[in-house]
């Protein structure tokens, strides 16, 4: 008894540019002709190669933010506290010198990070402050006080100048910060 040949179902052509109707020869067969074979197998290799690269990409990333230091952490965390604090007082003027102008804002600190580095990321320490009055006159701390009592009072002034028990933020305390603050920028972004 002789085998008729086994006759499949038309199929399309997974070739992009081709996608014509044909009447596959065997099984498995995706490709109405050589030069659509060519053509998806480049095709796949193409994807292949990309997938690669994503996943190289990937594992650098991934490389990097093991290799990142607790320092770092710190410096992204109090960029994005800063962002919120300018953000915040956007309609304010300067602490110290309370003008509204068109140059450069910093989060200006009034008990600075290295005198007292537990009040870093203190909101009430941080207010909105021109660039002239942060860099060149070392913060102008008299009228920045002065500024700070009428906006939290004297009693939280004398609170911020007291003694503050030290803290040691671990990296994971950094990154839900960083976080946390990024989220309250986004929302006052949407509320604007």
């Amino acid at each position: 008894m002789v085998k008729s040949p086994r006759v499949f179902r038309k199929k399309k052509c997974k070739n992009a540019e081709c996608r014509t109707e044909f009447v596959p020869v065997r099984e498995l067969q995706a490709a109405c002709g050589v030069p659509c074979a060519i053509a998806i197998t480049k095709a796949n290799k193409e994807k292949a190669r990309k997938s690669l690269e994503r996943q190289e990409r990937a594992d650098i990333r991934e490389k990097r933010i093991k290799l990142k230091s607790r320092a770092q952490y710190m410096k992204e965390a109090q960029a994005v506290f800063n962002e919120w604090v300018r953000a915040r007082d956007a309609a304010l003027p300067c602490v110290s010198c309370g003008r509204h102008h068109q140059g450069q804002w910093h989060a200006g600190h009034y008990r600075t990070v290295g005198a007292n580095p537990e009040l870093r990321f203190e909101p009430l320490n941080v207010w909105k402050q021109c660039a002239p009055c942060n860099n060149h006159k070392s913060g102008d701390i008299v009228n920045y006080r002065i500024t700070l009592v009428r906006r939290i009072g004297l009693e939280r002034v004398e609170w911020l100048e007291g003694p503050h028990e030290a803290k040691r933020y671990t990296i994971q305390d950094l990154k839900e910060m960083k976080a946390v603050y990024r989220a309250m920028i986004r929302e006052m972004k949407g509320a604007a």
